[in-house]
């Protein structure tokens, strides 16, 4: 069986199928899942996502999208229906990147759906690791935030692709606004300090 390789592709936050309609991105998406293109699947499930197209289409799309070509779907596609995501990335593009450092940015997807707060909040965090490295590093109990150990779900790589290789000084910034923001838009956030 060959292995499916990732294509190197626009960031999400640029939506480069912004200019599609409904019924072009819909076409492109069975394509994609006929190709086994994860990469190109996810822009499609993205774009739908970020034009509020129903929570069970987005669902069902993202289900049809793992199973056909889970080898190639990018790591910034969450594995889940977020209802709020299009406004994270609305909020993280409030935040620009100057100059370059070892620091990045993470958000993690926190499950409250046994909260009346629920059903999901969002972690802030500043790490020198990747965030993926850092979120297991959470869920082994390392340095963990009570809340990402207990509650952490995934990544939400998308949003803050472009706050990656930040200064230190600038990612502490960068955490602490990002998660006053994030609050101020009505959103259950935890870290940010």
């Amino acid at each position: 069986m060959k292995r499916a390789t990732r294509k190197k592709a626009a960031p999400p936050a640029e939506r480069p199928l912004r200019t599609l309609t409904r019924d072009e991105l819909l076409q492109r998406l069975a394509t994609s899942l006929e190709e086994r293109d994860g990469v190109a699947g996810a822009h499609c499930v993205h774009e739908l996502w970020m034009r509020h197209e129903p929570p069970m289409n987005v669902e069902r799309m993202l289900g049809l999208l793992w199973r056909a070509a889970s080898e190639s779907v990018p790591e910034w596609l969450p594995m889940r229906y977020v209802e709020w995501l299009p406004l994270v990335y609305e909020v993280t593009a409030r935040f620009e990147k100057a100059g370059r450092g070892r620091s990045n940015i993470y958000l993690v997807l926190l499950d409250y759906e046994d909260s009346a707060r629920g059903p999901y909040g969002v972690y802030v965090g500043a790490t020198q690791y990747t965030p993926a490295a850092r979120f297991d590093q959470h869920k082994a109990g390392i340095r963990a935030a009570g809340s990402v150990l207990k509650r952490g779900l995934e990544v939400l790589t998308g949003p803050v692709l472009h706050l990656q290789g930040l200064k230190r000084a600038q990612a502490e910034d960068i955490e602490e606004g990002l998660a006053e923001a994030l609050r101020a838009e009505g959103l259950l956030v935890q870290g940010g300090h």
